[in-house]
């Protein structure tokens, strides 16, 4: 899907307010109300606008551990990727999931309340994984940025 300026500005508008109203968003893109529903709608259609969700702030909602896991696995096969996958998806704790590339299969992203409590999930979860040959843990110390934004580039047009 080609996006136009507007497309791009509505995109950028959302994606730091997804509470902005129609009539402000139009306003704020000088298009009025029913074209500026109409591309919102389009973008949502084509999921270039996935959802909208609040973003909360994870210590002061008592999840004091943030870490990133490398989890190594013995087998490759279609089967056991996809058992590990939906395991992991249906992991709270776990933020986000990436298949990568380097001395790890898969690159976790997840949140504890404390030191005990990510000792418990790594016990009773990530170690009873089928297949798993190794986790190695980073755990945050500070963390500088944390965003979900996407960087949307107003110079190709």
């Amino acid at each position: 899907m080609k996006l136009d300026k507007v497309d791009k500005q509505i995109l950028s508008l959302v994606q730091q307010n997804g509470r902005l109203s129609n009539a402000k968003l139009a306003s704020a893109v000088s298009i009025s109300e029913t074209p500026c529903w109409r591309r919102l709608k389009r973008l949502e259609e084509e999921q270039i606008i996935r959802s909208y969700q609040a973003n909360l702030d994870r210590r002061r909602m008592g999840f004091g551990v943030m870490a990133f896991v490398q989890i190594s696995c013995t087998s490759h096969d279609e089967e056991s990727t996809l058992h590990f996958e939906q395991i992991i998806a249906n992991s709270e704790y776990v933020l986000a999931c990436h298949n990568t590339t380097g001395e790890a299969d898969f690159m976790l992203q997840v949140v504890a309340k404390d030191l005990d409590d990510y000792s418990r999930f790594v016990e009773q979860s990530l170690r009873k994984l089928p297949g798993v040959s190794a986790i190695r843990s980073n755990i945050s110390l500070r963390e500088v940025k944390s965003s979900s934004r996407l960087p949307i580039d107003f110079s190709a047009l």
